[in-house]
């Protein structure tokens, strides 16, 4: 009988160990998973993409009624400009507080989970009730040196759920590049607005730390 119980009770540490090392991914696996879930999220919202010679040789625009997108070679960031904005672009060695309204979007999950450009609810412990997020405009503070910035989040809802985090997801800070950032002074002033799919790298600590792509519409305006 103890010459049968071994040999079983080594099968079922096999099978055991295998099963373990086929559930457990790699960080080259989540990575090509993440990708993937980037492919299908452009076929599927029939996103062009563009590369930055052409989006160079163009002034630095994407065509919008085309659905264009330009994938960022240095970041990996795909960036749709609907408005370049009004105003100037950010001075250097300045720091400015910036305004902003987002949706963000899983792009794993399929699933939107936060918003506050339109109509959305969310359970608030501290009232005991659900609050219309778009009272929230979040605010961040970016310090510009040359062609990088750094930023963080001060109000808003990127700071009170993800809260792991203040600072500003990389990806925020790319369009900062190509777009100007004031106040409307007339009827005619649009403020600032893109469409950005940001890869776990250039996301929130959250994102970076679970290799989560994220789709992003924002808004930027001055504070003052």
């Amino acid at each position: 009988m103890k010459r049968l119980i071994y040999p079983i009770l080594v099968l079922l540490a096999v099978v055991l160990f295998n099963a373990s090392c086929q559930s457990y991914e790699t960080y080259g696996d989540k990575k090509a998973k993440e990708r993937d879930a980037i492919d299908k999220f452009i076929t599927k919202r029939g996103i062009r993409v563009i590369d930055e010679t052409t989006f160079n040789a163009r002034g630095k625009v994407t065509n919008v009624d085309d659905n264009e997108f330009v994938k960022l070679t240095r970041t990996g960031v795909y960036m749709q400009i609907v408005r370049k904005g009004c105003g100037e672009p950010l001075e250097e060695n300045r720091r400015v507080n910036l305004l902003c309204r987002f949706s963000e979007w899983d792009i794993l999950n399929d699933s939107l989970l936060l918003c506050n450009n339109e109509a959305y609810y969310f359970y608030s412990s501290s009232s005991g009730g659900y609050i219309d997020a778009t009272q929230y405009v979040d605010k961040m503070s970016v310090l510009r040196s040359g062609t990088s910035y750094q930023g963080s989040f001060v109000d808003g809802m990127m700071l009170l759920f993800h809260s792991t985090s203040s600072a500003v997801p990389s990806g925020w800070l790319v369009p900062l590049n190509y777009i100007s950032v004031g106040r409307p002074k007339s009827v005619d002033d649009e403020i600032a607005k893109v469409r950005l799919i940001v890869p776990h790298s250039q996301g929130t600590a959250e994102a970076s730390a679970n290799v989560m792509p994220f789709y992003y519409e924002i808004t930027y305006e001055r504070e003052k």
